[in-house]
């Protein structure tokens, strides 16, 4: 009995070894919730999933995109689809206070989907998510609510400008097929 256990035991070791070893290095990441002291592990999260990455800030003229992002996790996050909120100032429109950052999110857009800690997503300051974002697409946001749309491998198959809403069909329509 001793030894079935072990067995057991180790081969559920190298099970979580063999996810750790296929989590895309997109993934490798862990981000502070907003307004929270919980911590994401992306890869426990996130691996397999449809993501579209956000980079954010509540004072901006492209804020009201929350109500649509929030309507298009709404859609499909049921189908393997997660939408990742990345708070930033580097445009220079976001709270430097989280309360006041999170009161916009959570309680004038309902936003429910996962939204993290205010950090660089340019520069040399980026986080790292962003770094990789940027190396894998040759781009860096130009603006607030620039979106990345990764796939399930972790690949970044598409970037769309702050002008491009969370309606826009092309976005939908590259979204669905990823979820297919």
């Amino acid at each position: 009995m001793r030894q079935l256990v072990m067995m057991v035991f180790l081969g559920l070791g190298c099970l979580g070894l063999a996810q750790a070893e296929t989590c895309p290095d997109l993934l490798n990441f862990s981000a502070q919730k907003l307004h929270s002291k919980e911590t994401v592990e992306f890869c426990q999260a996130y691996q397999g999933k449809v993501i579209l990455a956000v980079n954010t800030a509540s004072q901006c003229g492209f804020t009201p995109q929350f109500k649509g992002l929030e309507a298009l996790y709404q859609k499909y996050k049921g189908h393997n689809f997660v939408i990742l909120g990345f708070p930033s100032a580097d445009f220079h429109q976001e709270f430097a206070d989280e309360q006041k950052t999170s009161e916009v999110c959570y309680y004038n857009y309902g936003v429910t989907f996962p939204m993290f800690k205010a950090s660089a997503v340019r520069g040399d300051d980026a986080n790292v998510f962003f770094k990789k974002l940027a190396k894998q697409s040759g781009t860096t946001p130009k603006w607030n609510f620039y979106k990345y749309l990764i796939d399930t491998q972790g690949k970044v198959v598409a970037s769309f400008a702050s002008p491009t809403t969370p309606e826009d069909q092309e976005l939908n329509q590259k979204i669905e097929s990823l979820l297919k």
